[in-house]
């Protein structure tokens, strides 16, 4: 039996994907090799902006009875210690607000929304796309021992930075300045500052950053990321930098007892740096699949759910001229760098400048923390960056 849809990953983007196809009338099989809950390295950010494309989905209800941990504040600390805050206000339409929720439990929320929408989940790990005269037709997955051919008029890959599917479709990697390095852990007994995300650009681990986000009574999402070709120019782990973040005295002394950490976890992140295809004969890549992460921030799941609600809409024309050629599709490239590529050149430029020039950092860090009215620009120019 052939289905209409085959969405390979169910993260945020392949469940949003699978809900607006399955609202739209088609049918789909969502597949994915782990079960739901699972983890996932992030900071555990979810902005406004990405609770709005949910809520566009019909998930506003569910959310809001979700009782996430909301944020409102927003601090930035340059490599020389100065400091700017400022409410964290962009994007925070229709009521939305941005929240810090553990991905053990977001994923799951819109897991089991696309489900519960109609989609059908299968625990299933896809070996590789099927691909017959250059066109995707399906894909190859193996579950519970078994090889499954599974026949598709589309599929797309959602399955993340070590996609199958993108490995298959696009063999050339992303060049390392287009790659990221992350090490996240939590940590209990801190005293965080509630409802306020931390960015902390410090020279002693330049060219990283490193994030305190707090999840409430006392406990944070804590973590350093760097690009990958700095990274591999340096002669420290992620770890010895970490540690050199934890021992900083403006950060040590909020520990109560010494701080207990755990959960360490360390990803890599394909950034949204670098112009590539993520539109193929019978198949679209989504999410961080597609290479959408901030090259700023690393923050990847609005990127993702845009991609994801992208895809469905042209997927659904497409079926419905019976036409999924690479020439249909090739329009999901367009409008992704319609949608996303300005803001993604003007986070990479971004990027390089605070590399090249953290003393510009300082003194712009500097004046805004001195000026309210320059603060709250600055931190607005960040958060069009944090998705």
């Amino acid at each position: 039996m052939e289905r209409e849809v085959v969405v390979v990953g169910a993260g945020p983007s392949g469940s949003a994907a699978a809900t607006a196809l399955v609202q739209q009338g088609h049918d789909v099989l969502l597949l994915d090799q782990q079960t739901f809950p699972r983890d996932k390295v992030c900071g555990d950010s979810i902005p406004a902006g990405a609770i709005e494309l949910l809520y566009a989905l019909g998930m506003e209800e569910r959310i809001r009875e979700a009782d996430f941990y909301s944020v409102d504040r927003f601090l930035l600390c340059s490599p020389r210690g100065y400091v700017v805050e400022a409410d964290l206000t962009y994007g925070r339409r229709f009521g939305a607000s941005s929240y810090v929720v553990p991905r053990l439990h977001f994923d799951v929320l819109v897991q089991q929304y696309a489900v519960e929408s109609g989609a059908e989940f299968r625990q299933a790990q896809v070996t590789e796309p099927i691909v017959e005269d250059g066109r995707v037709v399906g894909v190859r997955a193996r579950s519970n021992g078994a090889v499954e051919d599974i026949r598709a008029k589309v599929v797309i890959g959602a399955d993340g930075i070590t996609s199958v599917i993108a490995r298959r479709l696009r063999p050339d990697r992303l060049e390392d300045r287009h790659r990221a390095v992350a090490l996240r852990l939590y940590i209990d007994d801190i005293d965080e500052r509630p409802h306020q995300l931390e960015y902390y650009l410090y020279r002693r681990i330049l060219p990283g950053y490193a994030w305190i986000v707090p999840i409430g009574e006392g406990r944070a999402n804590l973590g350093l990321g760097m690009r990958l070709d700095k990274f591999r120019e340096t002669d420290r782990s992620l770890e010895e930098m970490l540690a050199i973040f934890l021992d900083m005295p403006p950060i040590n002394k909020r520990f109560r007892n010494g701080g207990r950490l755990h959960n360490i976890s360390v990803g890599q992140l394909n950034l949204g740096s670098q112009d590539i295809q993520r539109a193929f004969d019978g198949a679209l890549l989504v999410g961080d699949a597609a290479g959408l992460i901030n090259p700023l921030t690393g923050g990847g799941i609005r990127n993702g759910l845009v991609s994801a609600v992208l895809a469905a809409d042209i997927i659904h024309e497409a079926l419905a001229e019976e036409d999924v050629s690479l020439t249909r599709l090739w329009k999901f490239d367009q409008l992704c760098r319609d949608s996303l590529r300005s803001d993604m050149r003007r986070a990479y430029f971004a990027q390089r400048s605070l590399l090249r020039f953290p003393a510009l950092v300082d003194m712009l860090v500097r004046w805004g923390g001195s000026n309210s009215g320059l603060g709250h620009i600055l931190i607005r120019k960040l958060q069009r960056r944090q998705a």
